[in-house]
Formats: structure tokens, C-alpha cells, sequence
């Protein structure tokens, strides 16, 4: 964890479905790079990363513009732009190696036998220490189609738990559903060993002097700041429905930008934190947003950061 001292590391010291954590906080699908680390030596505060979604064939993605900001975060449309997961093995894969943190990758997929075989070959790999089975794309034909049918879901997680060789598998929800609670237990009957919540909003922005909608693909994903709030909401639903009663652990992200942002979601249920848009502001966010926690943990004499997950869920 770069900087930060052994106190504040031990205090934080996390697990995500047994993958051990120095710090609870993870940074978020589709904002990392191997290059982000020349950004920010020794990523401190990171827990762990997150892989940008793979797919099986390659993406070309959405037809620009693809991002728009907000007064209050960014709506995208990249469309999962990625070059195939035979191309991200053979040239992004090995940049990883040089990362002293765990690396999950993401996937994605049209049909079981895409998340299969995406599954398959990367947790295979030495440097991959977990899946997220990204279920929950909004601004894709067919994104959210797993994650919106508590059947399918079931089926899918059930599938590709079989290919993971006994790594674990986060299973990462949409928060496009009428309940939460519906996709989550489905996901951990089908044999998830983690939730991921929240991913992005459905979301448009419009030209005025166009009156044109702004985004290529018309409709993107909303994050940043203005959704913690429904982050927060949901991480509390997944978590006292489901998620305690079961012992499976939260991923909770969703407008995270400050230590206060990152214990709502710790007490509301979620076991770690994801970190996404804030990055693009800051790059080093990762690190004051660590600091905060640790402190607010010795000003409240508590031993760990575990010692706090849930305690608003009453």
C-alpha cells in the first residue's frame, strides 16, 4: 500500500470472497489500466483492481461521444470497448504481473458460452485472483438481460462457478430492477461468492440548442457523486435481505469521492468499497480516502474496518 504506514494497514487489512485485502478499497471495472500505476507509484490505498470488462470476441464499442459530464458525475456509453480476451491474455495480461496488488478481471457477454469461455481461459491465469461477471452493462444491446431475469442469472452463475477452478466469483448486479434482493439471491444460489453493487444508472443528456440527445448510443450509464445515494440504499436492501443471513460479502460502490462516502457503504453491509469516477479527478483519491477510514476507525477504538460492516443495518 505504498505509503501508508503498517497501523493504518493492519486496521484495514480486508478479505473479498478469501482474497486477502491490505486496504477494503477496490478500484472499480472499466476506470484502471496497467498504466494508471505510473499515475499513481505504489497505488496507495488500493486494496485491489478491477479489470476494464473482456469479452470474448473484440468490442469496437459505441459511436462517439461516448462520455458527457454532469454536474454531478458522467453518463458513458463506451460500450465495452475491449480487444477480445485473447488479445487482452497475450498483451495487457503481462502488465499486471508488475502490480503488488490482487487483480479481478471482468467479463462479459452475448451468451453463456461467451461468460464461459471468458471465465475459463482467465481464471486459468496465475495474475487473475478472482472473476466479476459483469451482468449489468447499461449501454449494450442485451447488457442487462442476465442480470434483469433471476432465472437466467441463477443458470449462468451455476455455469460458469464450474469453470473458475476454485477462484472466486463476484457477481456484479444492475441496479435496474424493481428489487435488488431478486437478482442477489439468485446470483448466490447459482454459487456467487461475492455481490457487486451498485453498477451504473440508465441515464440521457440532451443538446437544448440541437434537441438532440448528446450520446451516440442516446442512452449511457450514470455514475459518480449523484448516485451514492441509491448506492447506499441498495448495499443496505442486498445485505440485510439476503447477503448477511447468507455470509456472503458486498462489493459496494457507487459515487464514492470521500471517507465518509466509503463508511456509508461499510455500514451499510458492503464488506469493500469500490472506487470509480472519482479517479478521473483525482487520481490519488484511493489514498486520502484510505486515511479517513483509518482514522475514524482509531478515533472510535475500533480494531479493524470488519468491525463496522453493517452496523447501520439494524
Amino acid at each position: 500500500m505504498g505509503a501508508m504506514s503498517t497501523a493504518a494497514d493492519n486496521i484495514l487489512a480486508s478479505q473479498l470472497a478469501g482474497i486477502r485485502l491490505a486496504s477494503p478499497l477496490v478500484v472499480a471495472s472499466g476506470i484502471f489500466g496497467p498504466d494508471y500505476a505510473e499515475l499513481v507509484p505504489g497505488l496507495p490505498g488500493v486494496g485491489a483492481v478491477i479489470t476494464k470488462t473482456i469479452t470474448r470476441e473484440p468490442r469496437s464499442g459505441n459511436k462517439e461521444p461516448r462520455v458527457v459530464e454532469t454536474r454531478a458525475g458522467i453518463l458513458n456509453a463506451i460500450g465495452l470497448q475491449n480487444p477480445g480476451v485473447h488479445t487482452f491474455i497475450a498483451r495487457e495480461i503481462p502488465k499486471y504481473r508488475r502490480l503488488d496488488i490482487p487483480v479481478i478481471a471482468s467479463i462479459a457477454g452475448n451468451t453463456i458460452e461467451d461468460y464461459r469461455t471468458c471465465a475459463t481461459l482467465l481464471a486459468s491465469l496465475d495474475e487473475v485472483r478472482g472473476i466479476e461477471l459483469n451482468v449489468s452493462c447499461p449501454n449494450v444491446k442485451n447488457g442487462v438481460m442476465f442480470g434483469s431475469d433471476a432465472c437466467m442469472l441463477e443458470e449462468l452463475v451455476g455455469i460458469v462457478k464450474g469453470c473458475m477452478g476454485g477462484k472466486p466469483l463476484i457477481v456484479k448486479l444492475t441496479p435496474n430492477v424493481t428489487d435488488i434482493a431478486v437478482p442477489a439471491r439468485a446470483a448466490i444460489d447459482g454459487g456467487a461468492n461475492a455481490i457487486s453493487l451498485i453498477n451504473t444508472l440508465h441515464g440521457m443528456a440532451i443538446d437544448v440548442k440541437t434537441q438532440r440527445p448528446i450520446l451516440g448510443n442516446r442512452v449511457g450509464g450514470y455514475s459518480g457523486i449523484g448516485v451514492h445515494p441509491v448506492a447506499v440504499y441498495l448495499v443496505h436492501r442486498c445485505y440485510t435481505a439476503v447477503c448477511r443471513e447468507r455470509f456472503i460479502p458486498i462489493l459496494g460502490l457507487g459515487g464514492v469521492a470521500t471517507a465518509e462516502d466509503a463508511l456509508e457503504l461499510l455500514l451499510a453491509g458492503a464488506t469493500c468499497v469500490g472506487v470509480g469516477t472519482a479517479l478521473f479527478r483525482t487520481p490519488n483519491v484511493c489514498a486520502t480516502i484510505a486515511a479517513g477510514i483509518a482514522t475514524y476507525l482509531r478515533d472510535r477504538c475500533e480494531e479493524s474496518v470488519t468491525a463496522i460492516i453493517g452496523k447501520a443495518a439494524v
